[in-house]
């Protein structure tokens, strides 16, 4: 009997990590105790912001995300890595943000982040002879399938999403307020915003967490965020949008990739990160305005094309390098 509970207390223990690393690997870091910190900051930020829902969404995604790999007989090691979960948890914070809250909006969700897994596998199939991956392209893809859907299907409501012309309306009356201690709280929005959660202490509890595991992760996320800032206020981007860390999340995931995951870390990374934050900012503005006339969200589908732009050159970056 010992030894079943032991084993059964095992199991537990390594789901429970394989789903915290799969949290954790949104912004590449393959650690229990940063997806737990992304977690804690997902749940703070939709309770004080009174949705709920979409703290809830992220925990069924990741698990629902998870559970198809095991489903499909995916490589084990991506399951214990959490890589079947980062788009699922993804597809669990988009589909409450921008979708009523209804029964049948949660089979969708669960569907659409079971979906995700095997369609990173695929996706990551077609491009491996580019030495690169998906990133969150398979949660951006089905959320954009899914959302631009909800327009025609009766059943589910797609209101939350809004209409353009009203959002610009509002967005030109909103003042933005540029003292110090509000740069603060857009700038670790900014950083928030990667879970689609609007609160300045879930930016914290974000950083904590990649501190925990990276301390160069956590640097690249505030330099991001804080680059994506200054051109945002610099270009005279929309107001409520900046205040909101709306133009941070998607450079605080490239400058991650591109400072210290998939090259050395050195000055020429640094520079070559800071090429593509910048990058980013501006991708992701002219994907604001494609994506403007019917009224979805760009998500991270910025990151993902900055990102492999520039990670398709193939450049080293090594040490030695003059």
């Amino acid at each position: 009997m010992e030894a079943n509970t032991q084993t059964a207390g095992q199991i537990i223990l390594t789901g429970a990590r394989t789903l915290l690393r799969g949290a954790g690997q949104v912004m590449f870091q393959n650690s229990a105790i940063t997806g737990l910190f992304f977690l804690a900051g997902i749940f703070w930020g939709s309770y004080e912001c009174h949705v709920p829902e979409v703290a809830w969404g992220a925990v069924v995604g990741l698990a629902a995300s998870t559970l198809a790999g095991y489903m499909v007989g995916l490589p084990d090691k991506d399951g214990a890595d959490g890589l079947w979960g980062f788009n699922g948890i993804l597809v669990g914070c988009a589909f409450p943000t921008f979708l009523a809250n209804t029964w049948l909006m949660w089979i969708s969700l669960i569907f659409f982040a079971m979906a995700t897994t095997w369609v990173r596998q695929g996706f990551n199939n077609v491009i491996a002879p580019y030495k690169t991956n998906s990133y969150t392209f398979p949660f951006v893809f089905l959320t954009w399938v899914f959302l631009l859907a909800a327009r025609m299907l009766g059943s589910i409501d797609p209101s939350a999403m809004g209409e353009p012309e009203l959002v610009q309306t509002a967005a030109s009356a909103y003042h933005l307020d540029t003292s110090f201690p509000s740069l603060i709280v857009y700038w670790l929005k900014g950083v928030s915003q990667v879970f689609l959660v609007n609160s300045w202490v879930t930016g914290i509890l974000f950083l904590v967490g990649l501190a925990l595991c990276s301390r160069w992760a956590a640097f690249y996320a505030a330099l991001a965020s804080a680059i994506s800032l200054a051109l945002a206020i610099l270009y005279k981007a929309d107001p409520s949008d900046i205040a909101s860390g709306l133009y941070g999340f998607s450079p605080v995931l490239t400058g991650i990739a591109l400072g210290c995951t998939f090259f050395a870390v050195n000055w020429k990374t640094c520079l070559w990160a800071i090429a593509g934050i910048a990058a980013t900012f501006f991708v992701q503005v002219a994907m604001d305005v494609l994506m403007e006339p019917w009224g979805i969200a760009t998500l991270t589908g910025p990151f993902c094309v900055a990102t492999w732009l520039f990670v398709l050159p193939q450049f080293k970056f090594s040490a030695g390098q003059d």
